[in-house]
């Protein structure tokens, strides 16, 4: 399973698996970094390139995405929507099913709370999950709870169907 918290700037991405014995593990977790002053195509291009690369090296089964809530910052969030489009092209691509949770789902999911903040989710990933490998980079452990959320959510379909 593949996380992403998309971006121009920074994109967070993340490939957790989940163990036979319910727990999750964290097999790689970075985040893909452009420069400022590179033409946007080109830091598309970037985002593009990485995710291709762990779509190839962990031939996942899902690519689950954090959505894009829109805010007051416009130009930002067209950046992010951008960056989620080549996310879904990539996947696309690679014959793998995307998968979109809105922040509130994913808050929820992993720290119980739609409201966490951001060190909050980290430290719920560390303490509730038991995972020890998250990143201490924001997009990156956001990408790694994107990713805890959609293996939650795809148990509980499994356990739910008779």
């Amino acid at each position: 399973m593949i996380g992403v918290d998309p971006g121009t700037a920074a994109t967070g991405l993340a490939v957790v698996a989940a163990e036979r014995r319910g727990r999750a593990v964290v097999l790689e977790a970075r985040t893909v970094r452009t420069p400022a002053d590179m033409a946007e195509e080109r830091r598309l291009h970037a985002v593009y390139r990485a995710l291709r690369r762990v779509l190839a090296d962990h031939r996942p089964e899902a690519v689950a995405v954090e959505r894009l809530m829109w805010g007051r910052n416009v130009g930002s969030a067209m950046s992010v929507a951008r960056a989620s489009g080549v996310v879904l092209l990539a996947a696309a691509e690679a014959g793998v099913p995307v998968k979109e949770y809105a922040p509130l789902e994913v808050k929820m999911a992993v720290a119980g709370s739609g409201s966490a903040e951001k060190g909050d989710v980290r430290q719920a990933l560390q303490r509730l999950h038991g995972l020890s490998d998250v990143p201490s980079e924001p997009d990156a452990a956001d990408a790694v709870a994107v990713a805890l959320c959609h293996l939650h959510q795809n148990t509980a379909l499994r356990e739910a169907t008779p």
